[in-house]
């Protein structure tokens, strides 16, 4: 496959709001999401001879944008513990009042959990290629879906019992 900028251009175009949304789903920060997948093709750029020979370059933008995100919570996470904690972000406005409660829900999942979730069921990748991206087994993905599922079940019946 050749890597001409029209090759480059076709995939930030197939592939960024994809990049986004998992990002998104990850960081609870549309800003940040952005960042980071601006900051994946930053790295796709530069490596884009490797990305050009793997089978997947979407497989491969999903695993460094996952990556990003994991390196970028943990080092909040130091600051979070260090530092005063920064306010919580606010979903952006066009998301609708019925996604607000899931996308909380979401974001108040441990971080692990957080990744299953949003590479299964919002990328819509197999459990095989969420434990490719992730560099987990199988059977640890669908440990961690089963727990996220059971949390998300409960965050979200005792929500809808406070209403």
């Amino acid at each position: 496959m050749g890597i001409d900028s029209q090759w480059f251009a076709r995939l930030y175009q197939d592939n960024y709001r994809s990049l986004v949304l998992v990002a998104y789903a990850m960081t609870n920060d549309l800003g940040d999401a952005e960042d980071l997948a601006q900051e994946t093709f930053a790295v796709a750029y530069r490596k884009r001879g490797q990305v050009a020979e793997t089978d997947s370059p979407a497989a491969w933008l999903r695993t460094v944008v996952v990556n990003l995100a994991r390196k970028r919570w943990r080092r909040r996470s130091l600051l979070h513990r260090l530092l005063i904690p920064r306010a919580e972000p606010s979903p952006p406005a066009d998301i609708g009042a019925e996604h607000a409660e899931l996308h909380a829900a979401i974001g108040a999942l441990e971080q692990e959990r957080r990744a299953v979730v949003v590479l299964h069921y919002l990328a819509d990748l197999p459990v095989e290629e969420v434990a490719a991206v992730l560099r987990v087994p199988v059977g640890t993905v669908k440990s961690r879906l089963s727990r996220a599922r059971a949390a998300l079940a409960q965050r979200l019946t005792t929500e809808v019992g406070h209403d």
